[in-house]
């Protein structure tokens, strides 16, 4: 049996969400999607799905072989793209969103140097906190950070998204540093309002019971300040107020110029991701393939994420 048949089989039924959708997509009896994946289950030997007869649940290994699928076939169609496509040139209006305090430093000034590139494309930047309804709204491409909610959309991982304990070296000073997570509670934490996104709390990797390996704990820490906007705590922390968890991409700069220091790093949990995520298509425009590839250049420059962004 053909594995790239195998591998589309299983993209399309998880993003679909059963096999009678992929089945009906395709235009096959569903007993054949269940035989590819049977096929490919055995191939790997390992379970990919849960199936019943109400509804399909990815396992831990399906979820991560799908993220690894979906990458694959992206590359895949680029690399057919761009032999097909040859010396044409980008063209068209592409529309993108990005959260908006990482869209504001790290998407929206990239946008004018893309343009320069590809001076026939034009471009619309949405910038919201909301989770936008990609393909209902009919944008080509949006960046996410942090974990993805299971969806139908195709994502690219572009990078690495550390969170970071910080403070000033001047609260650090005067109150000293925290030796372990269960310190916090003896300083002032900048946190996200209960009302806000952030519902797990700060996630540190600390070891597990028993003494093998580590596990990833989530903690409350309190402290006199809180507020919904993230932008406000990281404000707040360069004031001298307190340690505030931020994601690397907002602090790194302040980092390196001395304004911040961070702490517990040893016990910093292992990064979740920056994604561009795009609807499920069978040619992806030219100009949204070079827009994905133009932000996994400039993400993957170690100096990018240091480099001082108002």
């Amino acid at each position: 049996m053909d594995k790239l048949k195998q591998l589309e089989t299983f993209v399309a039924v998880a993003t679909r969400g059963s096999l009678t959708a992929a089945a009906k997509a395709e235009g096959v009896a569903p007993a054949i999607i269940g035989r590819r994946l049977d096929g490919l289950e055995s191939r790997l030997g390992v379970k990919l799905m849960v199936r019943t007869t109400r509804r399909i649940t990815l396992t831990h290994e399906g979820s991560a072989f799908l993220e690894d699928c979906q990458r694959l076939l992206t590359d895949l169609a680029n690399a057919e793209a761009s032999v097909s496509a040859g010396g044409v040139k980008a063209s068209g209006h592409l529309r993108l969103t990005a959260p908006a305090g990482f869209g504001r430093r790290h998407v929206a000034p990239l946008v004018p140097h893309f343009h320069e590139l590809h001076p026939e494309v034009t471009i619309s930047l949405n910038l919201s906190d909301r989770v936008v309804d990609v393909a209902g709204e009919a944008y080509d491409c949006a960046v996410r950070v942090g974990d993805l909610a299971d969806s139908s959309l195709v994502s690219v991982r572009l990078a690495d998204n550390r969170r970071l304990c910080v403070a000033t070296p001047k609260y650090l000073q005067q109150h000293g540093r925290p030796a372990n997570p269960a310190d916090l509670v003896r300083f002032d934490c900048l946190t996200l309002s209960s009302d806000a996104s952030q519902t797990r709390g700060w996630a540190f990797s600390l070891p597990a019971a028993g003494g093998e390996g580590a596990e990833i704990v989530h903690l409350r820490p309190g402290g006199p300040l809180d507020c919904s906007d993230g932008q406000v705590l990281h404000e707040w922390c360069l004031a001298g107020y307190g340690i505030a968890w931020r994601s690397a991409w907002e602090v790194e700069a302040d980092i390196a110029a001395g304004r911040l220091q961070s702490v517990l790093e040893e016990f910093a949990a292992p990064p979740n991701g920056i994604f561009a995520l795009f609807p499920q298509r069978k040619h992806l425009a030219l100009r949204v393939r070079l827009w994905i590839d133009f932000l996994k250049h400039h993400y993957s420059q170690p100096d990018f994420w240091s480099a001082g962004r108002a």
